[in-house]
């Protein structure tokens, strides 16, 4: 069973940067994608970032492009997948969830509720 693990929340001014992490273990999948989802309270969650080991680039929502990189490494069953904020909004303040699954195109066509494994989030706070 896949286990994601998300860290790296937290607290920075409009402008900053921050690193998130997804650690997932027990990860054997050879296709898969792994989204960031953000949702901010009264809010829908909403797609972030994601990338599908069959696709050739990332996809990133409008509202973050250029501002935000997400990028990943693994080591055997583990698979580390991270999400670089910069030039960090008001807006951006949510709480963010990695999410992954056994699908290894498109995955930005998947919808919140399409995705069978979940972190338990992480917050991020932008403010004065």
């Amino acid at each position: 069973q896949v286990q994601l693990v998300e860290s790296g929340g937290g607290r920075v001014q409009p402008g900053g940067s921050l690193r998130l992490s997804c650690a997932a273990s027990q990860f054997t999948w050879d296709t898969y994608a792994i989204a960031w989802f953000r949702q901010a309270p009264g809010k829908e969650r909403e797609a972030v970032s994601c990338f599908s080991t069959e696709d050739g680039s990332p996809f990133y929502a409008d509202a973050v492009k250029d501002r935000f990189t997400i990028s990943s490494s693994r080591d055997n069953d583990k698979i580390t997948v991270y999400l670089q904020m910069n030039s960090l909004k008001p807006e951006d303040t949510a709480v963010y969830y990695c999410a992954a699954d056994r699908v290894g195109f498109g995955c930005e066509y998947f919808g919140a509720d399409e995705w069978n494994y979940w972190g338990q989030g992480t917050q991020v706070t932008v403010s004065t």
